[in-house]
């Protein structure tokens, strides 16, 4: 899978590893919604239903969106695969055939599908949110940071517009043995 496409992981975590509180976003920052909107736009997002059933408008536009699901339930706008494996599969097999959207997928959530992801991420494009919520009850899997190197930040502080200071970090995967 990793020589013809690239999987990368994209998501905004506060400092306990905080991303959710029933099934919602934990911080509304403008800045990190655009970021996700420029990695994104052109590839294609793996999800779980709940995530895609939390996007406000449905299907994202300008992407392939692909929702893990153990159902028959179909999404509009979305594909549906029962396994991770099976739309990475997919995926790969697009990408060989030089397919539009096939080249990167980002993994967008919830909690169980980035853990299921994280051993095949080649990638991680982290909004670190230097907070801590009061209320939580999603949290990113911990990273082992012995197989990653950072390889891009970018700190913000808190503005009138974003009520918590973060950073954008990304991180590449070290080569595997």
């Amino acid at each position: 899978m990793k020589n013809v496409m690239r999987i990368s992981i994209i998501v905004a975590l506060a400092e306990n590893r905080a991303i959710g509180f029933e099934n919602h976003l934990l911080y509304r920052l403008p800045n990190d919604m655009k970021r996700f909107k420029e990695l994104t736009t052109g590839g294609t997002v793996i999800m779980g239903r709940r995530t895609f059933e939390s996007l406000p408008k449905g299907a994202l536009p300008n992407r392939r969106n692909i929702v893990l699901t153990s159902t028959k339930q179909s999404f509009a706008g979305a594909d549906t695969f029962r396994s991770l494996e099976a739309a990475l599969k997919d995926c790969c097999q697009r990408a060989e055939l030089n397919a539009p959207q096939s080249q990167e997928v980002f993994i967008i959530g919830g909690a169980s599908v980035y853990e299921r992801a994280l051993p095949y991420a080649d990638r991680l494009c982290l909004t670190f949110v230097h907070d801590t919520p009061a209320e939580a009850d999603t949290f990113f899997p911990e990273i082992d940071m012995n197989e990653w190197s950072e390889v891009f930040r970018e700190e913000h502080s808190a503005d009138e517009r974003h009520a918590v200071p973060y950073a954008f970090v990304n991180f590449q995967r070290k080569e595997r043995l």
